[in-house]
């Protein structure tokens, strides 16, 4: 893509979608911004952490107008149902036992930043106007934990949950228990998300319900 992208002339914008995984794990309290260092702990986010280098360089060299952004975990209507979401709607409708993936005690649960995607689709629309080359932009949403998130869903469904915590690491290696961005430097440009996730997961939720064969 960015050969094909340097012998194209007049090119406005080549937008790199990164991970929030290529920073690592993130310890409670801490939340990484753009530019901090690398720190990938298992394939997927090493090769998304190349491909950034990769922009980077090609916007250097052939002077590309690049920029490269981290999101979180994007979810909403007519997501694959293998993704956390729609897992725990058909987990909490069959009265199956969701695994909930923890420390190694068992006792605190994994969290993640979740948005939903047609706020990555607006943030990004809007980093189309105000981008700078060769720059990085964190596109983050409201940190919930897994285990919250899945009480939300049944709770929302208005069905009981039923779930195990599970030692993260020693089940999926490679799975930090947290992940965390700042997203200090979109809001100072003017764009955050809404706050409240509760109303866009409820819509999603909703909808899901009404349209089964997304969790088939």
């Amino acid at each position: 893509m960015l050969e094909y992208a340097r012998q194209l002339k007049n090119l406005e914008a080549f937008h790199y979608m990164g991970t929030d995984e290529s920073n690592g794990p993130a310890p409670f309290g801490v939340s990484y911004k753009e530019w901090d260092r690398y720190d990938s702990t298992n394939p997927y986010s090493a090769t998304k952490s190349g491909g950034e280098e990769l922009c980077l360089a090609y916007a250097n060299t052939y002077k590309l107008p690049i920029f490269i952004t981290k999101t979180m975990n994007a979810y909403g209507e007519k997501q694959d149902k293998e993704k956390f979401i729609p897992l725990v709607i058909n987990k909490v409708l069959n009265g199956d036992i969701l695994t909930i993936h923890s420390d190694p005690t068992k006792t605190i649960s994994g969290t993640r930043h979740w948005i939903h995607a047609r706020n990555v689709a607006d943030a990004i629309l809007f980093l189309y106007k105000n981008f700078n080359q060769r720059d990085k932009y964190n596109i983050v949403g409201e940190e919930i934990s897994n285990l919250e998130l899945a009480k939300m869903i049944a709770n929302i469904i208005g069905k009981e949950l039923k779930y195990e915590m599970v030692d993260f690491h020693s089940s999926r290696p490679g799975h930090d228990l947290r992940y965390s961005l700042d997203g200090t430097k979109m809001k100072q440009m003017g764009w955050e998300p809404p706050k409240n996730v509760y109303e866009s997961l409820k819509k999603t939720i909703e909808w899901t319900l009404e349209n089964p064969k997304w969790l088939t």
